[in-house]
């Protein structure tokens, strides 16, 4: 076993709040998966516990080398190897990923809201792009893509802001809006939010749904039909999320969709796509 697959910490796709390829076509579901166990594999390696940082930069890098081919592929990346191949994708959404998880490494605190979005775009933007990439979409369809996917990073980040302070010592929460409502990171290691707190990430909360509502042309720019039924519900999924982290504490309760609440906002959203390309199809040109 390589020290990378030693790392691992088990999680896979299924334990995500947002299943990507739920609803794409059998054709997308396993390039799809290898991008995911790809970004799983580099993502155990920042997080691991008992790996020092030195060890952690040595196997994102080994990660990389193996993607270009640059050295012998460790097992995680061949099926993603492959997928680009046969797709003419770049490998630079992955590359891009694995500098995200250096930061993860190397960077604990964030200054303010720009500095977060500068994460973003190395965290969770490349996956957005690699999904429409491997579908053949629309560059054009990138800056939607690039709002919807920061307000999935920062609500993860929302709902796990007490969880990786206490764990990682990684706060993402950005220092200037700490201290715009007199809160401290410290309080981040309580176990139900103070008022400054709460005021912070209700900002926070706030700022995501102005992203997303950003993001709402997304799925009507998608060609692919599934891809865009996949997105509608994402984009509603998040919606939904973000209007819970204004009323609720993710210091003491889990800020999630159940499996059944997932399950319903995304057959509602599908639906509605659906449902509009059809009614679209029968207007007169």
């Amino acid at each position: 076993m390589s020290e990378i697959a030693a790392a691992s910490s088990g999680k896979s796709d299924k334990d995500e709040n947002f299943p990507v390829a739920a609803l794409l076509a059998p054709k997308y579901r396993a390039p799809v998966l290898a991008f995911y166990n790809f970004v799983r594999a580099a993502d155990d390696v920042a997080d691991h516990p008992s790996l020092t940082p030195e060890k952690k930069l040595e196997l994102l890098d080994a990660l990389g080398a193996a993607l270009t081919g640059e050295d012998s592929a460790e097992p995680v990346v061949e099926p993603l190897r492959r997928a680009l191949r046969d797709h003419g994708v770049t490998p630079q959404h992955a590359l891009d990923l694995l500098d995200a998880f250096r930061l993860d490494v190397t960077k604990k605190r964030y200054r303010d809201w720009d500095d977060l979005i500068a994460y973003c775009r190395l965290s969770a933007m490349p996956v957005g792009r690699y999904v429409l990439d491997l579908h053949g979409e629309d560059r054009a369809t990138w800056q939607a893509s690039d709002k919807l996917c920061a307000a999935l990073q920062i609500i993860n980040h929302l709902q796990d802001c007490g969880k990786d302070y206490r764990d990682l010592d990684r706060v993402y929460i950005p220092q200037d809006t700490l201290r715009a409502h007199d809160a401290d990171v410290a309080m981040l290691g309580d176990a139900r939010a103070p008022g400054p707190l709460r005021g912070v990430i209700i900002e926070l909360a706030g700022r995501t749904q102005k992203l997303l509502a950003e993001s709402a042309v997304f799925p009507g720019q998608v060609r692919n039909l599934r891809l865009a039924m996949n997105v509608a519900a994402i984009q509603k999924l998040a919606e939904k999320l973000t209007d819970g982290l204004l009323v609720r504490d993710p210091l003491s309760e889990k800020v999630h969709a159940s499996k059944l609440e997932f399950a319903g906002t995304a057959l509602g959203a599908a639906a509605s796509v659906v449902l509009r390309r059809a009614l679209s199809f029968g207007r007169p040109a």
